[in-house]
């Protein structure tokens, strides 16, 4: 009778192991969603990179701003105005937003190489700034696949071949800067406008 209990007993033992797949897939994890405070994260870090981007400007400012002609792939922040902020959804702008970042990244990590070739005196902070750069990507990111949006096609910026003269450099930071600022600003607003759209999302 005990060899019979042993069986019976091993039976119902494989028999509960062969149902933890159904028991399992029954009850899935439950995704986290976008809160209102991912985007207090995101629109705290792009407040920083503003204030960075404002401070070396004023370090190195022109007399006059200069006419944009350097960079032909940059986002076009003259094209958004800030009535667009009410009606924007919240996935299309956070890939907007990434793609956007992504193109800034790769226009600053060249002015980074260029300048260290003049020993430009900006460099320390232009590092500081690609540096809250990347870390607001990774931020930006993360919220992205908790949103369940997706990533747009990269694009490969156009940038100058060559820079012979320093003067080439600061009229390049300056440029590079000034349209940044616009970003940093225009995207700060964005997501302060995307709160309630968070809270809203299925």
């Amino acid at each position: 009778s005990a060899v019979l209990l042993d069986s019976s007993s091993s039976l119902l033992f494989s028999l509960l192991l062969a149902q933890l797949p159904v028991f399992s897939s029954a009850s899935p994890v439950q995704q986290r969603k976008l809160q209102p405070q991912d985007l207090d994260r995101l629109s705290n870090q792009t407040k920083n990179l503003l204030k960075l981007t404002q401070d070396l400007l004023r370090e190195h400012a022109f007399d006059a701003d200069l006419e944009p002609h350097r960079f032909r792939t940059l986002p076009a922040m003259s094209q958004r105005a800030a009535s667009d902020l009410q009606n924007l959804e919240l996935k299309p702008t956070l890939s907007k937003l990434h793609a956007d970042l992504k193109l800034f990244e790769h226009h600053f990590e060249w002015l980074n190489r260029v300048s260290k070739k003049h020993q430009h005196p900006s460099l320390p902070k232009l590092a500081e700034i690609i540096r809250e750069m990347k870390n607001l990507m990774n931020l930006l990111n993360r919220q992205i696949v908790t949103a369940g949006a997706s990533r747009l096609p990269h694009v490969a910026p156009s940038l100058p071949t060559s820079l012979p003269y320093q003067f080439d450099v600061l009229q390049s930071s300056h440029e590079l800067l000034q349209q940044f600022k616009l970003f940093c600003d225009w995207a700060y607003r964005a997501f302060i406008s995307l709160k309630p759209k968070a809270s809203a999302a299925p």
